[in-house]
């Protein structure tokens, strides 16, 4: 029986859709509606024709289109996000049409003017996954307009898409003048500030990232020591990744006064790090150095590193504070190759497998160095996040091991911020021992006042021991010394909470919202979305909450709802049952 040839051609794939579509048609279906048809007739449909694509269908929300050439697809995204942002100038942000584009190069079949196959389902996840207004590329488009068009990218490292056989790897894109244009500069803190920017891995291996990106974490840490200067949190440093970025641009996003750039190159046993200190407001260069030494010496050539920045933008700072933040974390270098390894993949800790990961070569860091502090302290992370997760299937034998871990790293590093908000966090969430938890991140507190991970931390336990005042204090200092982090949709539904048990309800459910914008199934989100919105009166929503709730947690009840919760007082775990129970959680 004869067979039909399936046409087939290799295309560039662009994909969007509108962010928070649903959320729109909720508020006014007719007058979104109506907004999103004049976008595309008036800015989007000739863009694409400008750029010599085509449209290959509507998709209700949005559109796919394909071109011939990937640069052409993404100078036409561009073109787009950029119109998109001049016309929502004037626009209320909760009613903004903003769209999110997915870019990728493939293989397609071609059907009756459609196209179909995995190069289309790669294009359409990764529209799913870009920001509101923004782009992400495959690796091969990526790879076609890099050194093409002047834009800034960011890489996303490999990404699990839905129903995709592989793992890919993602870049996020903007155009190089407009990478933060519609984002306010923040105002300056009343002392010396600085960010320091991921560094350079010119060692020509792509394996040895996670070293540089460890190197400047150190120096991070480092310099948040000091009380005398105001230090960007790494979340932040690290949007900035790959992206080619004007440094007095840096300066106003992350509102600071002074930015530190620089290189590592790593060869056999050998490492350079070259730095230079730059004035943001001004450009001017204040200070270039250059430090090699032997891999055994690395923590004294960030200790240089990090005595050079200090002296060259706080010289008051006395002499003592510069020997107190030489801390050497661990003297084998094996050991501290796997933590760094562990914890750059425990940074996708959504990812069950990589949490998992990470913990193995956690505790691979623990057998060559049993004295290693902050490996036990971030093993006791690890096992927080498996429990955030939801996959624990043993909960004795979790606390137990949180426990271990948590005592040890505490017993290690003493006076090590980090591990000591690690550890007390752990022992906290995982265990319920909120006196121990809060008493170790109090300390990390008062030991490094910049580190926004403390706040962050103290300001969950501040919504545990029901003072939501401070919580919301906290919180929003966390944001200051974090403000691009990734993950500021998870410190709102922690805001959120504190609002829910402060009794003011809809301020609770717009926060858990924001964070639904971003992460529609984030399970603490729902929780807080379907508990306040119950307790403020508004059922509906409410009960839609609660449905996506039992969705994604079929085996979720108001019985064992305190197995996913934190060490909350009797009275709030009750409100938050009722508001769940009223929401149509089953008993």
């Amino acid at each position: 029986m004869a067979t039909e040839r399936v046409e087939r051609r290799l295309t560039a794939i662009l994909a969007a859709d509108v962010a928070g579509y649903s959320r729109l048609t909720g508020m006014d279906e007719e007058g979104t509606h109506a907004q999103l048809q004049d976008h595309l007739r008036s800015l989007v449909d000739p863009k694409i024709a400008e750029h010599r694509g085509r449209v290959v269908k509507n998709t209700g929300d949005g559109l796919l289109a394909e071109f011939s050439s990937v640069v052409d697809a993404v100078r036409c995204a561009l073109d787009v996000q950029r119109g998109m942002t001049e016309r929502n100038a004037d626009v209320p942000k909760e009613k903004r049409i903003e769209f999110r584009v997915g870019i990728n190069v493939g293989d397609v079949m071609l059907d009756r003017g459609d196209i179909f196959g995995d190069g289309v389902n790669v294009a359409v996840r990764l529209e799913g996954i870009a920001e509101p207004g923004g782009i992400c590329l495959s690796e091969d488009a990526h790879r076609q307009v890099r050194d093409k068009l002047e834009l800034t990218s960011e890489d996303m490292g490999e990404q699990k898409l839905k129903n995709i056989a592989q793992p890919v790897r993602v870049y996020r894109v903007r155009p190089s003048t407009a990478a933060a244009s519609t984002r306010p500069s923040l105002p300056l803190p009343d002392k010396p500030s600085i960010a320091v920017l991921p560094f350079q891995n010119i060692s020509g291996d792509p394996e040895q990232e996670y070293f540089a990106d460890g190197i400047v974490e150190e120096i991070i840490t480092a310099l948040s020591r000091f009380r005398q200067l105001f230090v960007i949190a790494r979340n932040s440093s690290f949007t900035f990744k790959g992206r080619a970025m004007d440094v007095k641009q840096v300066g106003r996003e992350l509102g600071v006064r002074y930015v530190l750039e620089g290189s590592v190159r790593k060869a056999a046993n050998r490492v350079r790090i070259t730095g230079q200190l730059v004035d943001a407001t001004t450009g001017v260069h204040l200070w270039a150095d250059r430090f090699d030494g032997g891999l055994e010496d690395i923590f004294d050539l960030q200790d240089r590193v990090t005595a050079s920045v200090v002296s060259a933008i706080a010289p008051k700072v006395d002499q003592a504070e510069i020997e107190r933040a030489k801390r050497k974390p661990t003297e084998k270098l094996d050991a501290y190759d796997y933590f760094l390894r562990g914890r750059a993949c425990a940074y996708r800790w959504t990812n069950r497998v990589a949490v998992d990961e990470a913990l193995g070569l956690i505790s691979k860091a623990i057998e060559l160095d049993p004295n290693f502090a902050s490996a036990y302290g971030f093993a006791a992370w690890c096992h927080a996040m498996r429990k955030t997760g939801g996959w624990i299937t043993d909960r004795d034998y979790e606390i137990a091991e949180t426990t271990r871990l948590a005592r040890r790293a505490v017993e290690l590093g003493r006076d090590d911020a980090v591990v000591l908000c690690w550890a007390g966090w752990a022992l906290a969430y995982v265990v319920h021992d909120l006196e121990a938890g809060t008493a170790f991140v109090d300390r990390a507190l008062v030991l490094n006042p910049n580190l926004a991970l403390a706040w962050y931390c103290s300001g969950w336990l501040r919504v545990w021991l029901g003072k939501q005042d401070a919580a919301i204090e906290y919180l929003a200092r966390t944001m200051r010394l974090n403000p691009l982090h990734p993950f500021i949709p998870v410190i709102q539904t922690v805001i959120a909470h504190a609002y829910f048990f402060a009794g003011r309800y809809g301020e609770a459910s717009s926060c858990a919202r924001m964070t639904l914008q971003d992460l529609p199934d984030s399970h603490p989100a729902l929780r807080m979305s379907a508990a306040s919105n119950a307790l403020r009166g508004c059922a509906e929503e409410a009960r839609k909450a609660c449905a996506r709730l039992r969705q994604i947690d079929p085996a979720l009840r108001v019985s064992n709802l305190k197995d996913v919760l934190g060490p909350y007082r009797p009275e709030d775990l009750a409100r938050y049952e009722e508001g769940l129970r009223k929401a149509g959680l089953p008993e």
